[in-house]
């Protein structure tokens, strides 16, 4: 895998990561304040979280001002979608292997 994937997974793994993106899913463009007000953690905690966000290529940031504003970049799943897929293959293959290997047996 990937530098870029490991990154992905990496970012994605810690929940409150996963908060902050799902955040800027659904509710669009946000400042660090916004973010910080619904993460439950410190407002450093919320610009770290979202430096490795965006390290991921998953966020996305515009200064306006003295705010910065974040967005996601929903795109940037695109290596997990395709590792899901193929992963889903892999084991409906090997079920299905599982699954004529026991009717051989049973015969």
């Amino acid at each position: 895998m990937s530098n870029a994937h490991d990154l992905l997974f990496r970012a994605l793994a810690d929940p409150t990561r996963r908060a902050i993106f799902e955040r800027l899913c659904r509710g669009g463009e946000q400042t660090v304040g916004a973010l910080t007000a619904a993460a439950g953690v410190s407002q450093p905690a919320v610009s770290k979280h979202l430096g490795q966000l965006k390290q991921a290529g998953l966020v996305s940031d515009r200064q306006a001002g003295r705010q910065t504003h974040y967005s996601a970049r929903t795109g940037a799943l695109a290596p997990l979608v395709d590792w899901t897929k193929q992963m889903g293959s892999f084991w409906e293959r090997t079920f299905d292997d599982l699954e004529d290997l026991l009717k051989r047996m049973d015969q």
